[in-house]
């Protein structure tokens, strides 16, 4: 049987049951464990299936979020994962950077690790903005709508304020992350507000734990290719060959 023919079977019996065994595709292709491996690794990679211990189930399967947590809801997940990815990625930050952080509890987490350099912040987070200033670093914040769920300045007047910049690194967080759609959230105002980031910015840190991968949420702002995520520790280890990932756990 050709390659391809193996490829349109797999695909039919997934879309057909959701998933599939690897023990009963070996016996319906009549093909070694080896050679089914290799397929859904192929198929996986195409985005047309996810390959999982034991066999595959559908790429539909991903997880669609269409709407946000409040601040208080979030900080009770992952607590752990979360201080790791903060405190890795404080250590990234050096002496005379211009830097944006984000609204969200990772990066919130990230403040407290700082070093005491010489660096200035934007932030549209107002609760971010204090606690860098009382930990004594120059701040500046973009004027906006204050959005309340996540604690966040938005809006057009946001996008403006925050044109002019050019920052030497972001940190921004994510409410999902996959190969079909990139890095999502799912308000667009916020979406808005992370893009003008990302695309002032030299060096783009998406923080982000391992329960933000293969979810979608309603607005892309930014590529796999774009971006640099760092989080805790990667289940699904097709992303290391189509993004710039740090584990740190």
């Amino acid at each position: 049987m050709l390659t391809e023919e193996r490829y349109s079977i797999i695909l039919e019996r997934v879309k057909q049951n959701k998933s599939v065994k690897l023990l009963e595709l070996c016996e319906l292709l009549k093909a070694s464990e080896s050679t089914i491996r290799r397929d859904l690794t192929v198929l996986d990679e195409r985005g047309l299936l996810k390959k999982v211990h034991g066999g595959a189930i559908s790429a539909e399967e991903h997880s669609f979020n269409p709407e946000e947590q409040d601040v208080e809801s979030k900080s009770k997940l992952f607590t752990d994962e979360k201080l790791a990815i903060a405190r890795f990625s404080a250590s990234l930050v050096d002496d005379g950077d211009f830097i944006f952080i984000d609204a969200g509890t990772t990066t919130g987490y990230m403040i407290d690790f700082l070093p005491d350099k010489k660096i200035t912040f934007v932030t549209n987070a107002f609760v971010h903005a204090k606690k860098l200033a009382q930990r004594g670093f120059k701040v500046y914040m973009p004027a906006g709508e204050i959005k309340l769920t996540t604690e966040a300045i938005v809006g057009a007047e946001c996008v403006s304020s925050l044109q002019s910049y050019n920052f030497t690194k972001s940190f921004l967080g994510a409410n999902g992350i996959s190969l079909s759609g990139g890095i999502t959230t799912p308000d667009r105002n916020e979406a808005r507000v992370k893009s003008t980031v990302v695309l002032n910015s030299q060096t783009v840190y998406i923080l982000a734990d391992h329960s933000k991968f293969d979810q979608i949420s309603a607005v892309t702002f930014a590529q796999l290719g774009r971006v640099k995520i760092i989080t805790d520790k990667l289940q699904d280890k097709k992303y290391l060959t189509k993004a710039n990932i740090k584990e740190v756990m």
